[in-house]
């Protein structure tokens, strides 16, 4: 009598997951962005506008965090390191449609660029690095989830959501001179990287 073995599931990391898991990415993430501008020129109210950007960022957040861990299925080193990788590449797709989509109709304002002085390259290592570091954060807790047997979605995604939703309230209601969508994006970051953190030290 035989029997036939449950596949397992290992990390991937291979160059072709990378590729075509980051230009993917890429691509969610110049529409996330593109539907941002679209959203900030023609929803009328600061309200309603404020809370469709907010949903926005939040989504985008959580695609740009999750969705390379799943596509590496990351369990180990090596399925994490496969997450930053993806991550970092999707970053760098999104700056090509960037430079030769949304610069020359000038998507963004100019205070934008004002940041850095005028120019329009300051922010592309910071984007990198960005996107990166929400990858690399996601395949941690990713895996640390998997090893406890959680692999839904939405169990590793809500306290990450949580977080981006207490950061934009409390921006709202302590009047501090920070969107709330930018305040959903910091507190979302500072969220998921406190629970990867939280994470290694268990397995330490």
């Amino acid at each position: 009598m035989s029997t036939t073995a449950p596949p397992v599931t290992t990390d991937r990391s291979d160059f072709r997951t990378v590729v075509t898991g980051g230009t993917t990415l890429g691509l969610l993430t110049a529409a996330g962005v593109a539907l941002y501008l679209l959203v900030a020129r023609s929803v009328p109210g600061n309200a309603a506008r404020g809370g469709v950007e907010l949903v926005i960022v939040i989504a985008t957040g959580l695609a740009a965090a999750f969705l390379p861990g799943r596509w590496c299925e990351a369990r180990s080193v090596e399925g994490i390191a496969g997450a930053a990788a993806l991550g970092l590449w999707g970053t760098i797709v999104f700056s090509v449609i960037d430079i030769a989509l949304l610069r020359p109709v000038r998507a963004y304002p100019w205070t934008w660029d004002a940041v850095g002085g005028g120019t329009t390259w300051w922010y592309l290592p910071i984007w990198w690095m960005l996107g990166t570091f929400l990858a690399w954060m996601g395949g941690i807790r990713t895996a640390a989830g998997a090893a406890r047997g959680h692999t839904g979605l939405a169990g590793l995604t809500g306290p990450v959501v949580a977080g981006a939703l207490v950061a934009a309230a409390l921006a709202k209601l302590g009047g501090l001179a920070v969107l709330p969508p930018v305040a959903a994006g910091a507190g979302f970051a500072l969220t998921l990287a406190a629970l990867a953190l939280l994470a290694l030290a268990r397995q330490a």
